[in-house]
């Protein structure tokens, strides 16, 4: 992973919620951003992120989160459930308090991460900031589902039930079907180096890992993810949206505003679902504008 790792960046352990998390550092300031990747990816995904938010004045934490790279990888499937992964994110911004006391604590997430950022933030109140990349709000996911725009893109989902056949797929040949993932999703495949993509089929060729991996989408299916209800988000929240997005429909922003009391959103034209990595000038620039608090750029003005 060196190679693929920019400079300033190191790997440590953190124990949070009876867990081992690796975790990818970077900065030293006094204030705090947690950044939680998605499917089928690794902490390095915020590689471009990281530097950009140290020299900010954050201490950046890019953290594998459970059953992904060096993090502990609990084997049943009720262990992915949401309450866990909320724990999850508890106990790590709770050894960030502990180790440095930071004066300002901001969520970040992609994909699952974001889901997880979702869920966490609705139930949050030391949440400084909240940004979310590439998934709706559970509950406009939830309302799109019933639509066939996006029950056809989520078909995926249904696939990943099927005992060991899909587990066996991913790791296959060394993790060749997550390259192909990514670089037949992708609308910038330069984005994706070598070293990068031998990262992210190490990270599913693990012993176990596939599964834990698909045992989000299990967990999901068996309903741990739902919630009666989602109380109104307080802390402040930018959304990020790659427009071509494969997997994920525009219909499933629709109805964010009712969730989140002060939201900003924006847009990204011909950009895919691994928006942060495939536009991550873009994104540093609308995340940094938003933590400072000034006006976040369009896709047209970075």
């Amino acid at each position: 992973m060196a190679d693929a790792t920019p400079a300033g960046i190191t790997t440590r352990f953190v124990e949070a919620n009876g867990l081992r998390f690796e975790v990818l550092e970077a900065g030293a300031g006094d204030k705090f951003a947690l950044c939680l990747h998605g499917f089928p990816e690794h902490a390095i995904s915020w590689r471009a992120q990281m530097p950009a938010l140290a020299e900010a004045g954050y201490r950046v934490w890019a953290v594998n989160q459970r059953g992904y790279g060096n993090s502990s990888r609990p084997a049943r499937v009720e262990d992915y459930g949401i309450e866990h992964l909320i724990a999850d994110v508890a106990g790590l911004i709770d050894a960030a308090v502990g180790e440095f006391s930071p004066r300002e604590v901001v969520l970040i997430g992609h994909d699952w991460g974001a889901a997880v950022a979702w869920y966490f933030a609705s139930r949050a109140l030391r949440l400084d900031g909240l940004i979310i990349l590439n998934v709706p709000h559970p509950a406009c996911f939830r309302a799109a589902l019933k639509r066939w725009r996006q029950l056809r893109k989520s078909w995926y989902m249904g696939f990943f039930q099927i005992p060991w056949l899909p587990d066996l797929l991913l790791r296959a040949n060394h993790g060749a079907a997550v390259g192909q993932m990514f670089l037949r999703s992708s609308m910038h495949r330069e984005r994706f180096s070598p070293d990068v993509m031998a990262v992210y089929r190490e990270n599913v060729s693990q012993p176990g890992a596939a599964t834990a991996m698909l045992n989000w989408y299990r967990a999901f299916a068996r309903g741990s993810f739902r919630a009666a209800d989602f109380p109104v988000i307080s802390a402040r929240t930018l959304v990020i949206w790659g427009e071509a997005d494969v997997a994920l429909d525009l219909i499933t922003l629709e109805g964010t505003e009712r969730y989140v009391a002060d939201l900003t959103l924006r847009r990204l034209p011909g950009i895919s679902h691994w928006v942060q990595q495939e536009a991550p000038d873009l994104v540093n620039a609308m995340m940094l504008a938003f933590l400072r608090g000034q006006v976040v750029p369009s896709a047209q003005q970075p």
